[in-house]
Parts: structure tokens; C-alpha cells; sequence
């Protein structure tokens, strides 16, 4: 019997699945045969047939109910694969065991916690205390003015301040930030788009007041403004004057900061507005590939850019799929990178990725149930071989986490880094048929669709005619569909749910740092030199019109307590604002 429970390309097997008609509809036979003519592989057929002296209902099954993941996979599903090609050593093209050798067994991934709240006080007090903690690298949430371009005294910024993120309005407030945090010893991820050349120069500035040359400072700046139209709306400008934005800070760090992360390709968000896995995958490659053809186009060589891409995406709640997600995306950028674009240098090759865990699936029922969910996505990220890792509080759902629940979220990180032994082998699912199967399964369909962006004209076309966004929308449709039916459970909301309303303590956000924000406005704007600061946005207004880099003109601007709001402001003149039409 063992040997006929050992599948081959000699002896393929099915499995017979009996059910007792009288009994437990949970108690089933699974009986292993090899497969016949008659029973063709991925094939399900139901039919009654009664055993010796029993009743059964039996059924062959080689799909799971209502999924088309089969039972259980073989080296046949695998047919056309091939180690060398496909999988290889860690390190080595296609990297899609990981882009480095040893990975974790020579350095963890960073460890970093997104957070921002209220002003710049409160939030620098958090940033000091997570460092204490362990965490090993920043990432700044910003408040939904700053994202947009808005001063906190702007009247559209009116009870949104400091809300959803830190309120940073100039240079004062940015050097508040980071007041007591070195920064040429610790790496800062800035999660922000529109105004991310504004961000951008006043960290540099910041630096610089350290004393601090910006050519040894590190970190990323998201400045992902596509995926804006696609998945997220803090958007400000025209899509196409938003893009040459992007490239500047490209063509700037190239020559100014060299290890700066000048983009972080967001498929995070796009997920989170809905898409499947392989949308994730494949909307957020199309996204890159348009940023690096718009740098060509600027006259830079791809060996120059791509190397400081790096990319942020999701980990939601099916485990091996996730796993195998990141994986393919790993292979499948390899090889675009280096067939398509030609790049020569290894480094352009390699997927760089940080990863967050599903903040779509947190549910504000059962909100402890949300650290089972943030575990197993972050096992997902590691086992993927993510270079940084973020992972969502129990409360998130409701608000803001609070000091203790962001405690607990980066303790998660940690036991699985230093107590679960996962990190001890580098791609440690590696080789599993299933996962094998999965990985170039997603491969496969993402580079479907980026050939039929392709076809449309590329991903400027794409989301200018709306189709991503369709996809998307009708992707999300589909899963609250299977939710709302109860094909897809969701523990606490619509199965194992409770009468009992939990009341978790929540971070609350005082009125009074609003008004204590604008009022650090107000004297900010009386005390500085009005003159240059009017002298400076003219600058940045003449290098817009003049299609000349405003990276520089943007940090002399931030230098002479230029506010966001003005500078975005110079900006909007040239460009104007987006506007949504009917197809997108």
C-alpha cells in the first residue's frame, strides 16, 4: 500500500472519496488508486454506488469543493518546469528563491513599523519609543492634508488634521520629526505620493541641519503616483505632469543620493482596494514598467534606476498563495528587466520588496482575533523572503493603534524572527509541488494581463480609459459577493460571531493639536523671511513652466520655510488639478 500512495509520471493516482449516507457528514474514506481511462485527471464526477453491507454515497473527488485548487499535487503538475530556469539557487537570476544567498541567516528583514499621528511632537514620541522596542527602521504616516497639499489651515483640511497621519507643513515641523533620531543611522520609509518631491527635499534638508550629507542617508519615498488613479486618490495633478514629478526625484537622487529608494511600487494598495493576487502582481508591474520607460524617455539609462526600485505589497490571508505571489513577482521583474529592458547590471534585476500585512481583512468584530490574521500574513511575508516587513495592530480597524497594541504588532515580528526558526533557511517552501505550481501559476496569468496592457498602449492608456480601475472594481465586487453570501467566512462577521460588543481602549486624536498645529503655522509664517520665500516659489513656478528638474528648486524653497500647501500651490498653477472622468 505504501508504494501505491507514492504518485509518479509512471503511476498517477486519484482518490476515491467515500461518505457514509447514515453517518457524520464529516467522516469520510479517502482510498488512493492509480489513475484509469475512465477517470481523467482534474476531473470531478459524483455518482452512487453502495459498499458490501453498507449504504455509502460516494464521490470522486480531485477538486476541493468550490475551489479549483486540486487535492493534492505531484511532480505531473510540473510537467513543464524546469529547476535551473525556474528556480535555481538563492541569489542567482530569476531570484525566485530570493534576491540574496544567505538572506535571513545573515540579516533579519527591517522590522518597520508605520506610524503618525497629530503633530509632529506627538508622533516624534512614538518613533523614540518604537526604536527603543527593537524596531528597526521608520516609516511615517502622513495626515491627509500633507498627502494632498494642503496647510493645516486650509479650510478643506478642517477636522482632518493630524487624523490619519502626522501634519507636516514645513521644515520646522519636519525637523521636530526627527528631532533626537540620527539620520544616517537609522532608514525611513515615507509613505507619500502627490507631494512626495516636497517630503522628499524637507528629509534632505532635515539631514543637512543634522549635518548629515543626503549621499549618506537611506530610505525609500514611496512617489507611486500612478497607482493614485488606480487605487488610493490622493492624487493632485494631471497624470502626466505627476509623472515627470516621479522622474525628477529619479534623476535628482541619482546624482545627490545615491542610496535613497527614489520609488516603492505599491501593489499594497491596489490589493487593498480589491484585486485578486494576480491582479496585485500584475497592475503593479505595469506600473513599473511604465515608470521605467518614462525614464528612458528622460534620456537616464536603465542601470541607473532600477536598481533603487524597491516595491510594497500586500500580505492577505491564504497563506501559500501569498507565498507564491511574492515569489513570482520576484521572477517575473527579474526577466522583464532584463529581456525587455536590457539591463545588464544583476542589481536591476532584483525584486525588492517591503510588505504590510492585509489591513482590509482586519474587522473590528472579535478585534483580537486580528493578531491570528496579522501572524499568519506575516509568516507569509517571511517565508516569501520580504526585505521589510510592517505589521498591522489588533485595533487598526477601529483607529489609529495605541502604544500597546503597536507594542504587540512589532513583538509579532519578532517572535517570528527569533523563535519560530523560519528564518533559519532561505525559501524554505521552496520545491513543494504545490507551491511550485502556484508560483508559475501567478506568473503565468499576471503576464497575461500586462500583455494586454501592453497591447492598449501601455499603463498611461490603461488607466486613462479606466480598465485597471474596472478590473478592480468588479474583483472587489466579487470577493464582498462571496462574503456577504457566506462563501467566503470571515471568523467574527459572518460565522463564529459574538452578541458581545467589544470595547478595546483606542488611541483618540485631542481637537487641541489641530488648533495647536495651525497656531505653530501662523507664527511660523510671521517670523520667516517673506521675501525669499516669495522669491523661491516663483523658482519652482519658472522650472515647472520651463520642463527643467524641480527637485532643486523644491529644496531651496523647503530650506526657506516654504510651506506644502504654498509650494503645492506654485505647482497647481502650472499643472492644474485631475479630474475624474466617467471611464475611470
Amino acid at each position: 500500500m505504501a508504494a501505491l500512495l507514492e504518485p509518479s509520471r509512471d503511476r498517477p493516482f486519484l482518490v476515491l472519496c467515500l461518505r457514509r449516507a447514515d453517518a457524520d457528514p464529516d467522516l469520510l474514506l479517502f482510498i488512493f488508486f492509480p489513475e484509469g481511462p475512465q477517470h481523467p485527471l482534474n476531473r470531478a464526477e459524483f455518482f452512487t454506488e453502495p459498499g458490501e453491507g453498507e449504504e455509502w454515497e460516494s464521490a470522486l473527488f480531485l477538486l476541493r469543493v468550490k475551489s479549483m485548487e486540486k487535492l493534492f499535487y505531484t511532480e505531473r503538475d510540473l510537467d513543464s518546469w524546469d529547476w535551473e530556469r525556474d528556480l535555481g539557487f538563492p541569489g542567482q537570476y530569476p531570484y525566485t528563491r530570493g534576491i540574496y544567498p544567505t538572506l535571513y541567516r545573515s540579516r533579519l528583514w527591517t522590522m518597520r513599523q508605520y506610524a503618525g499621528f497629530g503633530t509632529a511632537v506627538e508622533s516624534n514620541r512614538r518613533y523614540r519609543y518604537l526604536l527603543q522596542q527593537g524596531t528597526t527602521g521608520l516609516s511615517v504616516a502622513f495626515d491627509l492634508p500633507t498627502q494632498i497639499g494642503l496647510d493645516s489651515d486650509h479650510p478643506l483640511a478642517r477636522g482632518e488634521v493630524g487624523r490619519v497621519g502626522v501634519a507636516i507643513n514645513s521644515l520646522e515641523d519636519m525637523e521636530t520629526l526627527f528631532a533626537d533620531i540620527p539620520l544616517d543611522r537609522v532608514s525611513t520609509s515615507m509613505t507619500i505620493n502627490a507631494t512626495a518631491p516636497i517630503l522628499l527635499a524637507l528629509y534632505f534638508a532635515v539631514a543637512e541641519k543634522q549635518g548629515i550629507n543626503p549621499a549618506r542617508v537611506s530610505g525609500t519615498v514611496q512617489n507611486d503616483i500612478l497607482k493614485e488613479y488606480i487605487a488610493r486618490g490622493t492624487y493632485i495633478y494631471p497624470v502626466r505632469p505627476a509623472l515627470r514629478l516621479v522622474i525628477d526625484i529619479f534623476e535628482f537622487c541619482r546624482d545627490h543620493a545615491p542610496e535613497w529608494n527614489t520609488i516603492s511600487i505599491s501593489g499594497y494598495h491596489i490589493r487593498e482596494a480589491g484585486a485578486t493576487a494576480v491582479e496585485e502582481v500584475a497592475f503593479t508591474l505595469a506600473n513599473a514598467m511604465g515608470y521605467l520607460q518614462a525614464a528612458l524617455e528622460r534620456g537616464l539609462k536603465v542601470d541607473d534606476i532600477a536598481p533603487r526600485i524597491s516595491f510594497f505589497l500586500n500580505a492577505h490571508n491564504r497563506l501559500l498563495e501569498e507565498v507564491a505571489k511574492f515569489r513570482a513577482a520576484r521572477r517575473l521583474w527579474a526577466r522583464i528587466v532584463r529581456e525587455k529592458f536590457q539591463a545588464r547590471d544583476p542589481r536591476s534585476w532584483m525584486f525588492r520588496f517591503h510588505t504590510q500585512t492585509a489591513g482590509s481583512t482586519l474587522t473590528a468584530q472579535q478585534p483580537d482575533v486580528n493578531i491570528v490574521r496579522v501572524t499568519l500574513q506575516a509568516l507569509a511575508a517571511v517565508l516569501g523572503g520580504t526585505q521589510s516587513l510592517h505589521t498591522n495592530a489588533r485595533d487598526e480597524a477601529l483607529a489609529l493603534p495605541t502604544e500597546e497594541s503597536a507594542l504587540l504588532a512589532l513583538r509579532t515580528q519578532q517572535i517570528i524572527a527569533h523563535e519560530s526558526g523560519v528564518a533559519n533557511t532561505v525559501d524554505p517552501l521552496g520545491g513543494s509541488y504545490y507551491v511550485e505550481k502556484l508560483t508559475n501559476q501567478i506568473e503565468a496569468e499576471a503576464q497575461a494581463i500586462l500583455q494586454r496592457i501592453e497591447s492598449m498602449g501601455g499603463v498611461l492608456r490603461a488607466i486613462e480609459d479606466g480598465y485597471i480601475q474596472r478590473q478592480i472594481q468588479q474583483s472587489a465586487y466579487e470577493y464582498q459577493r462571496k462574503i456577504e453570501s457566506g462563501e467566503q467566512v470571515v471568523v467574527g462577521v459572518n460565522r463564529y460571531t459574538s452578541q458581545v460588543v467589544p470595547s478595546p481602549p483606542i488611541l483618540r486624536i485631542d481637537p487641541e493639536m489641530e488648533r495647536e498645529q495651525i497656531d505653530r503655522l501662523r507664527k511660523l509664517r510671521a517670523k520667516r523671511d517673506a521675501t525669499r520665500v516669495t522669491a523661491c516659489l516663483k523658482e519652482v513656478e519658472s522650472a515647472a513652466r520651463e520642463n527643467r528638474n524641480l527637485m532643486p528648486t523644491i529644496l531651496q524653497a523647503v530650506k526657506a520655510y516654504a510651506t506644502v500647501g504654498e509650494i503645492s500651490d506654485a505647482l497647481r498653477r502650472v499643472f492644474g488639478e485631475y479630474q475624474q472622468t466617467a471611464a475611470t
